[in-house]
């Protein structure tokens, strides 16, 4: 079976032509990896591994979850039903990383991104995975095997899948955050730099769960440069 294009358009399409590409490639065990939190001043970044079931790929998905999809274009109401879904059906596995603020600043993002992700594939156990679907560019530092797909949550349900859980589960996150830290306005923006969370930033200075070297890029706010010392 020939790959499917990088570049194509599967919206009216088979979007679990990718995973049936690799099963015919001899993959037995495969995951959609997705990330959420990469570009927000506060929090973690999560990484999640969905793996569905094999039987899928024939059947389609059922009528329970039929409405996955890149959760960026799903509303909250919708992702969040289809969380609890997922996270409740007996035949889908994930596994997840999540990696902290201190880490993001010590290592940085794309090293914390990859990090994660690499976490949430361990996850998953009994049996291990063959190969996964990653959203965006290749993972460095990925144990296993793996396909990089450019816009790969409006391509593969399995990456799709991925992302719903994992943008759901770090949103969950936030809002607790929201609770310990009010005055920011986490449960709003959870994390990204709206002009409600810079003003809270430079009014209050930065919490513990906030990303010390993000803040140091904001140059037009020189007062941001002394922080953390």
């Amino acid at each position: 079976m020939t790959l499917p294009s990088n570049d194509c358009d599967l919206k009216s399409a088979d979007r679990f032509l990718w995973e049936k590409a690799m099963a015919s490639k001899g993959v037995q065990c495969l995951a959609g990896i997705d990330e959420a939190g990469r570009g927000p001043l506060a929090g973690p970044v999560v990484a999640v591994a969905a793996c569905l079931p094999i039987e899928w790929q024939c059947e389609g998905l059922p009528s329970s979850l039929c409405d996955i999809h890149d959760s960026k274009k799903l509303s909250p109401k919708k992702r969040c039903d289809l969380y609890e879904r997922m996270i409740e059906h007996p035949k889908i596995r994930f596994g997840m990383g999540l990696i902290e603020s201190d880490e993001i600043d010590r290592i940085n993002i794309l090293n914390a991104t990859h990090r994660a992700m690499d976490l949430a594939a361990k996850g998953i156990t009994d049996p291990v995975l063959d190969h996964a679907l990653v959203d965006g560019l290749p993972c460095k530092g990925l144990s296993i095997p793996h396909t990089a797909i450019v816009k790969g949550d409006a391509k593969s349900f399995s990456i799709a899948a991925a992302s719903i859980l994992a943008k759901e589960y770090r949103d969950r996150l936030m809002c607790k955050c929201d609770k310990k830290y009010p005055e920011y306005g986490f449960k709003k923006h959870k994390g990204y730099g709206t002009a409600l969370h810079r003003k809270a930033i430079l009014t209050h200075g930065p919490c513990p769960i906030h990303r010390k070297s993000f803040l140091r890029n904001l140059v037009q706010q020189q007062t941001l440069f002394s922080w953390g010392h």
